[in-house]
């Protein structure tokens, strides 16, 4: 009996992904024959799950909503990811969930046995969170649920967007995801108006009601979205930009880089170029000595200086030594 009540829970926890599952995918999930994941589906259904079920070639098993769900069931992972995941939540950068999320988080523990307890006790204990307001802009929960829900519905969205100059604007756009990046989110969407995708601050985005027709979905504009994005908002935040061409192999470069420093093109076998930048040329210069490499920089007059000065600080130190 314990063995069926653990495979049960395992199904259940499979059907709740947002996905359709084969029989088949089943059974070799829960290593059983396919009759056998047809008896369980219907000992869910007997205790209140409303497991759908669809025939034909792309066919498949999932888990429907229901107004008389009974109690949600979780694994010994799940309940430790859920767990770390309110905790989170209680110090993050979505503005409005933090209490929610302790008192969440207080009930979750309370029917945790004492094993998992124990290992979210010492994540607690042996892990510091930065606090929300030293890493970027809070994001208003309902404004994040709002921006979600357009992009599952595929409905236009109306905002009013405040641009980085301060600048005002009101948008017309086609939701598809939100990107959460650093510490900030982004919405990803068609412009209308403009013709063309376009990357917006969540924490500049505010809302109009209602929401426009639906729409039918686009081609994304890159399968990784999340590169998609630090691509193009890393340029567009920094004061100062430059171009830079490093005297080294585009792929050992771009190895030494994270995505949201800017993009590495080859000139040729032994060349490349980066474009990137930053909020201050003393710290960008500093940053590019680390590359390991040789650079060119050119109309570039603040990172010069800020070049030429740290240059000799460190040379003053060498002589010192």
């Amino acid at each position: 009996m314990l063995e069926t009540s653990a495979r049960l829970l395992k199904l259940l926890s499979l059907l709740q992904t947002p996905r359709e599952w084969t029989g088949t995918e089943l059974a070799e999930r829960l290593d059983v024959t396919t009759r056998t994941v047809r008896n369980d589906v219907d000992r869910l259904r007997d205790l209140g799950y409303p497991v759908h079920a669809t025939r034909g070639s792309a066919g498949g098993y999932r888990l429907g909503a229901g107004a008389a769900l009974p109690p949600l069931l979780l694994d010994d992972e799940e309940a430790v990811a859920v767990a770390v995941g309110l905790r989170s939540g209680a110090t993050g950068s979505v503005a409005g969930i933090e209490e929610s999320s302790l008192r969440a988080l207080a009930k979750l523990e309370q029917v945790l046995p004492s094993r998992l307890r124990h290992r979210l006790n010492a994540l607690q204990a042996y892990t510091v969170a930065v606090p929300a307001n030293t890493g970027g802009p809070r994001v208003a929960h309902d404004v994040l649920t709002a921006l979600v829900a357009a992009c599952r519905d595929h409905q236009r969205l109306r905002f009013d967007y405040r641009a980085h100059d301060g600048s005002h604007s009101r948008r017309d756009v086609e939701p598809y995801r939100l990107v959460n990046w650093g510490r900030r989110w982004y919405l990803v969407a068609w412009d209308t108006d403009r013709a063309d995708w376009r990357t917006y601050r969540v924490d500049r985005i505010e809302p109009r009601t209602p929401t426009g027709p639906r729409f039918a979905p686009r081609p994304l504009p890159d399968q990784d979205l999340a590169r998609y994005v630090s691509r193009g908002v890393g340029a567009a935040a920094w004061r100062y930009q430059v171009q830079v061409t490093v005297h080294a192999p585009a792929d050992v470069i771009a190895e030494r880089l994270p995505a949201a420093v800017g993009p590495v093109v080859a000139i040729d076998e032994y060349t490349c170029r980066l474009q990137t930048g930053s909020d201050h040329p003393e710290m960008l210069a500093a940053w590019l000595g680390m590359l390991g490499a040789d650079f060119d920089i050119a109309d570039a007059p603040e990172l010069a200086s800020a070049l030429q000065t740290i240059g000799e600080r460190y040379l003053r130190a060498a002589r010192a030594e």
